[in-house]
């Protein structure tokens, strides 16, 4: 089964959290994605898939350039586990797939999670 979402923003980049006392602003800022993740991603599976193939679309509202190491994902996949979409975000359980585009008038995070077979 495929399961689509839309995020109407896209995760902030990890080079936000480069200094000293950035522990904080990210652990809050991981908290808000868990919990909108859990409020906007549905319907959701049953039972959390064991292994999926996540692909994560951002569509940018800008044309500079962005680095996907930067936007891999980290606040995103542990949502979906949190949230009961995935069971596990490990190598051994996802697949994931980065991509990127422009889209000034609706800048978004298009999530899609495609259960495989082990």
């Amino acid at each position: 089964m495929i399961y689509h979402y839309i995020i109407p923003e896209i995760p902030p980049s990890n080079n936000k959290y480069i200094g000293r006392n950035a522990r904080w602003e990210y652990q809050a800022e991981k908290k808000r994605w868990a919990e909108m993740i859990t409020l906007l991603c549905k319907p959701r599976p049953k039972n959390p898939i064991p292994y999926a193939k996540v692909t994560l679309m951002y569509y940018f509202g800008d044309r500079r350039r962005h680095d996907p190491d930067n936007y891999a994902g980290k606040m995103v996949l542990d949502g979906l586990v949190k949230s009961g979409i995935i069971q596990d975000d490990s190598f051994s359980c996802i697949r994931l797939r980065l991509n990127g585009k422009y889209d000034k008038s609706s800048p978004r995070l298009e999530i899609t999670v495609e259960e495989l077979e082990k």
